[in-house]
């Protein structure tokens, strides 16, 4: 049985202002919502139908979760989590790998992001605040589970980058060949955003900036491609 107040609630969490608000987010899915699961990450509740085999707290019907659900088509397992925000320490950056987003837009891209994050091992992520909001159902389910093991944070760049004693590297349509990158176990990969790239105020914090070579007549490399060609440059063995 699900409360109107409830319904009222979970209806609520499609939006990113109720969402920060009540510092609430609502996933759904089974594939999504075992991996979250699987990964150890915990949920406040978890509404679910009879036809659902994994955990739940609530067992709603087919109908209640046909007006809790925010898909046309609804999952039968909805779970509501609490936003947990991560704050950015004094000195973080100068240790460690950290992917920088600079206004990713995109929700596929920064979810695919955490992924690629989560698969190189890289120490964070760090989203400023005109990023795809972190706690999205779209940003969550192309995350693939790499939501619940990835430290992201959202913070200023400007602020944040100012004074990192790490090489703050930008990837640009011009700069140095990302082949010749030696691998780090220190540094900053700032990823622009889709449309317009790195920021003027991001690009005078960066150290230097890398190029993926363009071979064919493409405009440009989606975000997440980028940020995993870097990565993987990165983390490539020496010799």
């Amino acid at each position: 049985m699900i409360t109107r107040a409830e319904l009222q609630l979970l209806r609520s969490l499609r939006d990113k202002r109720h969402r920060e608000e009540l510092g609430l987010f609502a996933v759904e899915g089974e594939k999504i919502v075992s991996e979250l699961l699987a990964a150890g990450h915990l949920f406040e509740k978890i509404y679910a139908t009879s036809s659902w085999k994994g955990e739940r707290t609530h067992e709603i019907g087919e109908e209640e979760m046909a007006r809790a659900s925010h898909f046309p088509t609804p999952s039968p397992v909805l779970a509501v989590g609490r936003i947990r925000r991560e704050a950015l320490q004094a000195g973080e950056l100068d240790r460690g790998l950290t992917l920088a987003l600079d206004q990713v837009q995109d929700p596929g891209n920064v979810g695919t992001i955490l992924r690629i994050a989560d698969w190189f091992g890289l120490d964070r992520v760090l989203l400023s605040p005109g990023c795809a909001d972190l706690h999205s159902q779209k940003v969550i389910q192309a995350s693939m589970g790499s939501f619940a093991r990835v430290r992201a944070i959202v913070a200023e760049l400007g602020t944040a980058l100012a004074g990192v004693g790490a090489p703050v590297i930008g990837c640009a349509l011009e700069g140095r060949d990302v082949h010749g990158l030696c691998a780090m176990a220190d540094a900053v990969v700032v990823i622009g955003s889709e449309g317009r790239g790195l920021s003027d105020e991001v690009r005078g914090l960066l150290t230097f900036t890398v190029t993926i070579p363009r071979r064919g007549k493409a405009e440009s490399l989606n975000a997440a491609v980028a940020a995993a060609v870097v990565c993987d440059n990165l983390r490539r063995p020496a010799g």
